[in-house]
């Protein structure tokens, strides 16, 4: 099992929510600094969009900067947990929805995020999934993708072999976990995405990106949807 079909019917809700908790200082840095940039970049925005929201951990943070947040995704429980966790945010709204198949009118976001590495968690079609974050952008809004940093490793690795002994995922599989991707004897599996993908894939849409590392820990893709 990988991608969506595993963060919805195992790693979800509560189980989703302890990752963070057992997260070490490094990665609770690398997690900061993520979402800091996101909120640098759409501070001011009207309406946000955020693909593979989870439990609203990144939707709490930018809810306090733009007019309206929205958040997708395919766990039915990640999304009942968010209604608690995002207690006292009145500008929210989450949907159950496939991020690479999404019923929201064209041009209605003015930014679309799609972070931590949800352009290979999901598990769907990389390049529909680009597509679709494009197309519900308004023309002059902004796309934001991350994935991990190469420089990141050792702490993510770490980092899920934490999430092993809690039982939140599999058992790692020491010997087919390797070059930024991480696989667990479950059959979950965690690739990344590099910045001349990003850069491929969104070219493949006519559009420039721009490639920014963050924190020695993200790397952030950056396009704005031309007119």
């Amino acid at each position: 099992m990988r991608g969506g079909g595993y963060y919805r019917e195992r790693l979800s809700g509560f189980r989703l929510f302890r990752c963070y908790e057992v997260a070490s200082e490094r990665i609770r840095r690398y997690l900061r600094a993520e979402v800091d940039f996101v909120v640098s970049n759409v501070g001011g925005a009207g309406l946000v969009l955020e693909l593979g929201c989870g439990y609203g951990r990144v939707m709490k943070r930018v809810s306090k900067f733009v007019g309206w947040v929205v958040g997708n995704d395919v766990s039915r429980e990640s999304l009942e947990f968010a209604r608690g966790y995002m207690e006292g945010c009145g500008n929210y709204g989450v949907f159950l929805m496939d991020a690479s198949r999404m019923g929201f009118g064209s041009g209605v976001f003015d930014c679309v995020l799609c972070v931590q590495n949800g352009i290979s968690a999901f598990g769907v079609d990389k390049g529909r999934l680009v597509g679709e974050a494009v197309r519900v952008t308004r023309d002059g809004g902004v796309v934001l993708f991350s994935s991990y940093s190469p420089k990141l490793w050792e702490a993510r690795l770490e980092w899920f072999r934490r999430q092993s002994l809690f039982g939140l995922v599999g058992e790692i599989d020491e010997g087919r976990t390797c070059d930024g991707t991480i696989v667990c004897k479950d059959g979950f599996r965690a690739t990344t995405v590099g910045g001349d993908e990003f850069v491929e894939l969104f070219g493949e849409l006519g559009l420039d990106a721009s490639i920014i590392e963050v924190d020695e820990s993200s790397i952030f893709c950056k396009v704005v949807k031309k007119k």
